[in-house]
């Protein structure tokens, strides 16, 4: 991929120091607004009436950057994408002031674009707002949400047949889910917190609080961590154990952030991810994204999937594709939507 260099693209954010003698300094970072990785920016500090500072140190998440002259280079190349502050810690006059700046960094992978077929349908309750979807030991483990409708439920895939249920409390909306060991995790909407179930008899065992995540929306696993979508563009990475988190990477499909991303499901090193639809128009995708970067490697377009609902049944808009499982010892991928009275299993085609 050819990788393009961005000349000077100015940014200021401008700030007032006030020194011993009540001197006023008008200093400002100069750097690019925005960039794709591989380009360089060149950052820089000055004085708006071209008055000096003693020194200059410059940051960049939490790393510091070798500065000459007040100035220097930002290599991203091997960078995450994202929205990322830049710090300085301007000394003058025996004062120092610490002042902000940011760039967003894009992806610079284009995103394939899937197809796919459908290879098997299953009936799916109609009365199921599905937030969370899990394929475990030949069933089929769904959450569903609203408050006072929020369930817990073991699904016989076959049938549809509900064959265990737990009501939530109906102060919480419920969300996403997934089962790491002999525990069922699940999320709540705007609580900023989730439960942890016992696999086989549904009993809550204890709860456990989101503390820098904004809220509830989609739950997964990889072999170690819990992988947690909060209706932004973030993707979150906790421990098993406590709970807590410990990283967070940003999903972008080139120049676009993906925000609301919503139920998701690993595969094969991989996170899918259904997004919230956005406006009046709903566009039914899923989105493959890399976990270690958040850059989307591909989209697969559903809207034909929801139009093969509408002619059976009638949608609200809020009824959008949510829930992705995956059966890895037969390679079978489920979804289905909200209130969808079927369960589709699909085949990708990356051709």
């Amino acid at each position: 991929m050819k990788i393009s260099y961005l000349s000077s693209i100015i940014i200021a954010l401008v700030f007032t120091l006030t020194s011993c003698s009540e001197a006023n300094y008008n200093f400002k970072i100069q750097n690019t607004k925005n960039a794709t990785l591989g380009d360089k920016i060149d950052i820089s500090v000055s004085e708006a009436n071209g008055k000096s500072n003693d020194s200059v140190r410059l940051f960049f998440l939490d790393k510091e950057l070798e500065v000459k002259n007040n100035k220097a280079v930002l290599e991203t190349k091997d960078l995450l994408p994202g929205k990322h502050k830049i710090t300085a810690l301007v000394f003058i006059a025996g004062k120092v002031e610490k002042i902000h700046s940011s760039v967003e960094l894009y992806s610079n992978v284009k995103p394939k674009v899937y197809r796919f077929e459908i290879v098997n349908t299953y009936p799916h309750d109609k009365n199921a707002y599905t937030q969370g979807l899990e394929y475990y030991n030949g069933y089929l483990y769904e959450t569903t949400g609203r408050r006072g409708k929020s369930t817990l439920r073991k699904v016989d895939i076959e049938t549809g047949e509900v064959l265990q249920k737990y009501n939530l409390d109906e102060k919480y909306f419920g969300e996403g889910m997934t089962i790491y060991g002999d525990e069922i995790f699940w999320l709540t909407w705007q609580y900023n917190k989730g439960f942890v179930f016992d696999l086989e008899t549904f009993q809550q065992k204890k709860e456990f609080y989101y503390l820098n995540s904004k809220q509830g929306w989609g739950l997964s696993h990889n072999e170690k961590e819990l992988i947690k979508t909060d209706g932004t563009n973030k993707i979150w990475f906790l421990d098993p154990a406590t709970q807590k988190e410990k990283r967070n990477i940003q999903v972008y499909a080139l120049k676009k952030s993906i925000n609301k991303l919503n139920e998701i499901e690993y595969i094969d090193s991989k996170i899918y991810s259904n997004y919230w639809k956005t406006g009046k128009e709903i566009k039914p995708t899923i989105a493959i994204i890399d976990p270690s970067s958040g850059i989307v490697e591909a989209l697969i377009d559903m809207k034909s999937l929801r139009q093969t609902i509408l002619k059976e049944q009638k949608l609200e808009s809020d009824d959008v594709l949510n829930g992705i499982a995956y059966d890895t010892k037969n390679d079978r991928l489920f979804v289905t939507g909200k209130h969808w009275g079927k369960l589709f299993e699909i085949k990708i085609i990356k051709e």
